[in-house]
């Protein structure tokens, strides 16, 4: 009877750590209530697993494949927040009635007035020697309409929508000294938990949203997997100052082209060689120019390419030249399905079977997705390229071509040079 009793509880322990989500929450994927069909018992279970309370398990819902789910967040936002988000002929979403000038002349901004565009805003990104100037459309104008205007009135110019961009990932459920090599990581993403236990111990220098934390899921799970440490988990870089950048604030319109740029100066500021940018979106000629000038600088700007499929066009600003793109593999080595292909992919790192922390209960959680792959492999870069220089970049992503492995699938344009950074998988196993 006792056995008996032994294998139910080893059933139930079982169910709840292979329990497969059924939806995703944001950023998260939440717990789901309902529990599959009992599975084979797994060889070598810790019976110390049955003795447990269930609270104190690690939530491992597995997230799936993420193929279409950054479309479906598009269209929720758009459904959403219509009053204040609209989308470009291409259906990107973007803050709605604004128009981006790059820099513009001032014959450039007259023929803006003439077309009846007053200027809203204006941020001058010193470090990189440009402005970026926000363009308002009159109410019951059409943005698209009067971009194409501007610049078939101004085809010297620069003009774009103020496109948004999105986290590449999803995570399963929501100061120290500087080191001798002066080394620092920059993170472009959401807010950060500084309290959790993972980076309670890091140094950490925020911008953004007037100084407010805001902690969301995505750019915790990010940064952890940058420079967190704790007991029973170790990110890339810990003991390695990050200066994170929060372009989201909580608000429908966070994640812009706009806000990217200033982010962007900031790091400039700051002097960081290596920057994280686990975000995706259109094309955008302002984001364009930003990014050329920071690789023109000599930083290393390390993305992820998207994971809206192989066969989906490429996504920013991963694909822009100089970039270092980064896509995703599961334990086996093997691309996800999802995480796109192409010759932006210069990397491919851990994506998938593989946890970092989360804001709340349970404080690691799983995460998935080409988002938690780009800080891997930033924080390979990262002591490498302590300050801004492009001999020194160049030689630092060299270095690292030269560790990487090609895996059970070396197609080039799924893993670019190859495969870097399995060590730093934190597997689930280790936080039970």
């Amino acid at each position: 009877m006792s056995s008996f009793r032994l294998l139910s509880a080893v059933r139930i322990a079982t169910l709840l750590l292979c329990g497969a989500s059924a939806g995703a929450h944001a950023q998260l994927r939440l717990p789901s209530p309902n529990l599959p069909m009992p599975l084979p018992l797994p060889q070598g279970l810790d019976p110390e697993l049955v003795r447990r309370p269930a609270a104190r398990l690690l939530d491992t819902r597995i997230p799936g494949d993420l193929t279409g789910l950054r479309l479906e967040q598009v269209a929720q936002l758009l459904r959403r927040h219509a009053d204040v988000v609209e989308a470009d002929p291409g259906g990107q979403p973007a803050v709605r009635h604004e128009i981006l000038a790059s820099s513009p002349s001032a014959e450039g901004l007259a023929r803006a007035a003439a077309l009846g565009l007053k200027v809203l805003r204006e941020q001058r990104l010193e470090e990189l020697d440009q402005s970026i100037v926000v363009l308002a459309v009159p109410p019951g104008a059409s943005t698209a309409a009067l971009l194409a205007a501007l610049r078939a009135a101004d085809p010297d110019g620069s003009y774009d929508f103020n496109h948004l961009y999105s986290g590449s990932g999803m995570a399963a459920g929501m100061p120290a000294a500087m080191p001798a090599s002066g080394a620092a990581v920059g993170l472009v993403d959401s807010g950060v938990d500084t309290s959790h236990a993972a980076l309670a111990g890091a140094s950490i220098k925020r911008w953004g949203c007037s100084g407010a934390a805001r902690p969301h899921t995505h750019g915790t799970a990010v940064a952890a997997l940058l420079v967190g440490q704790a007991e029973r988990f170790r990110g890339g870089a810990p003991d390695t100052p990050l200066y994170a950048a929060d372009i989201y604030c909580d608000s429908p319109t966070g994640g812009s082209a706009e806000q990217i740029g200033a982010a962007l100066a900031w790091l400039a500021r700051e002097r960081v060689g290596v920057i994280n940018l686990s975000l995706v979106g259109p094309a955008n000629e302002t984001l364009r120019r930003v990014v050329a000038a920071m690789v023109g600088r000599g930083h290393l700007l390390v993305a992820a390419v998207g994971n809206d499929g192989p066969a989906a066009p490429p996504l920013y600003p991963a694909s822009y030249p100089g970039v270092v793109g980064v896509s995703a593999v599961d334990r086996n080595g093997r691309p996800l399905p999802e995480a796109a292909r192409g010759p932006q992919v210069m990397f491919a790192a851990p994506g998938s079977q593989m946890v970092s922390a989360a804001p709340g209960a349970p404080p690691y959680r799983q995460v998935r997705g080409t988002s938690f792959a780009a800080p891997l492999v930033a924080a390979l870069l990262a002591p490498h390229l302590a300050h801004p220089d492009g001999a020194s970049a160049r030689a630092a992503v060299a270095q690292l071509a030269r560790q990487a492995v090609p895996g059970p699938v070396p197609e080039r344009e799924a893993i670019g040079h190859g495969i870097v950074g399995a060590g730093l998988r934190v597997d689930p196993a280790r936080l039970r």
